[in-house]
């Protein structure tokens, strides 16, 4: 039996906390997987940014790439790995640099999906070119902003059609204070998205290949609160119903790691955000489901690279138009997008792969955050890296509270680390 040695690669920016983890983890698995003959080990190596000649083969079998949704080099180097030489990649790079929330949007609605009302509206302000003006005076029709405001209705949000991190969103309560946020967004291009109000329940359904995980979640407390922990907010009729949209959305675009935002309002979900692939990792954001996170990226990491999954480079979205034509009742259109979803992320084959080879994940990444403070603590004073991991991370939130962070990590973060999240938990 051959010894061969799979290559992950980080592709990474600011990121702290989950790489550092995710290296130690996989290091403390010790695993050699029997594979078609082959005895499969792994090696783990971050990804350097320099010039590269576009024929220079690549070493990885797979990388998770945090950087292609800004970082123009290692996006183009990702696509070149792609192509020449079969690199596995989480996300799709062609489908996060072109797939905006507008496109999610319009796409979602195709589908039948559950999609608040939304408008674009042109720019307040255009960058100077020298066929803008001609554009313009020919094309460009003039209109009635408190119009559209009043077909859409009150309360909406206005935000950027491509944006991200809440940035340039506001609320829009009243004809007077849409006009003063248009004035105000610049060269922005903006949606305006009817308000799901009242809602009772906010979540986040993080996706890592076929793995979902469903979280409350409050955008107006401080960074470190945002994700809750919470349990017994949906029941199963729910928790499958967003697990199938997630899937949905994640598979139709090719994003392996992405999230999504839904609200549930008179006794149903809507879908008000879910192009945020590459979302937040960080413990200082995640605390209690960081771990989650983690053994996720693992498993979906080794099964990939063992297994040498291809990479699906074009989209097919015709399968899910057929669907969406059908004159079906909205649930049995869903279980459909699901099953394509299911079958393109070889969810039951990961599912074998994990109890096979994973099966002591938990066991390791428990072990590894620890049964409780002092082992947290004794596993810190043990590694400086984690040590400095964690030190990095918490002083980004010392502008809001820092202590409250710290017990939520010592608190939360630990009793986490080996409960399988596969539906509705129970306290």
């Amino acid at each position: 039996m051959a010894q061969v040695t799979r290559k992950i690669g980080l592709s990474l920016g600011a990121d702290i906390c989950w790489p550092i983890c995710f290296e130690h983890i996989l290091r403390r698995l010790e695993l050699e997987i029997p594979w078609q003959g082959d005895q499969v080990r792994f090696e783990v190596d971050r990804v350097t940014i320099e010039p590269f000649d576009l024929r220079q083969r690549c070493e990885y079998d797979v990388v998770i790439d945090r950087l292609t949704h800004w970082f123009d080099t290692s996006r183009e180097w990702i696509k070149k790995a792609v192509l020449m030489d079969d690199l596995y990649v989480f996300n799709n790079p062609w489908s996060l640099q072109s797939m905006e929330k507008h496109t999610s949007y319009c796409a979602m609605m195709r589908l039948g999906l559950p999609v608040p009302d939304t408008w674009m509206v042109p720019p307040k302000e255009y960058a100077e070119s020298a066929d803008l003006e001609p554009t313009l005076r020919r094309y460009a029709e003039m209109f009635d902003l408190g119009q559209v405001g009043q077909r859409l209705g009150f309360p909406m949000f206005m935000k950027p059609y491509d944006g991200g991190a809440w940035i340039g969103v506001s609320k829009i309560e009243s004809d007077g204070q849409l006009r003063t946020a248009y004035e105000q967004s610049g060269q922005r291009v903006m949606h305006l998205q009817k308000a799901v109000e009242p809602y009772d329940l906010f979540v986040r359904c993080l996706g890592v290949g076929p793995q979902i995980n469903i979280i409350r979640y409050d955008p107006g407390s401080p960074l470190h609160e945002r994700y809750k922990v919470d349990f017994n907010f949906a029941d199963g009729d729910e928790w499958s119903l967003l697990t199938d949209m997630a899937l949905t959305i994640n598979s139709f675009f090719g994003w392996d790691f992405n999230s999504s935002e839904a609200l549930r309002h008179d006794g149903g979900f809507q879908l008000i955000d879910f192009a945020n692939a590459c979302p937040d990792s960080q413990v200082t954001s995640l605390h209690y489901h960081f771990p989650w996170l983690v053994k996720a990226k693992i498993r979906w990491a080794v099964f990939c690279a063992v297994t040498k999954r291809p990479m699906r480079m074009n989209l097919d979205w015709q399968p899910f138009f057929e669907i969406a034509d059908k004159d079906l009742p909205f649930r049995e259109r869903l279980a459909e997008y699901s099953s394509i979803a299911r079958q393109r992320f070889d969810a039951d084959r990961f599912t074998d792969f994990c109890e096979e080879h994973l099966a002591h994940l938990d066991q390791v990444a428990f072990d590894f955050f620890g049964r409780g403070h002092h082992q947290v603590r004794h596993f810190i004073g043990d590694d400086d890296n984690v040590r400095q991991m964690l030190r990095n991370g918490l002083a980004l939130l010392v502008r809001f509270r820092l202590d409250a962070v710290h017990q939520l990590f010592f608190t939360q973060l630990i009793v986490d680390a080996d409960v399988p999240h596969a539906g509705p938990r129970q306290q």
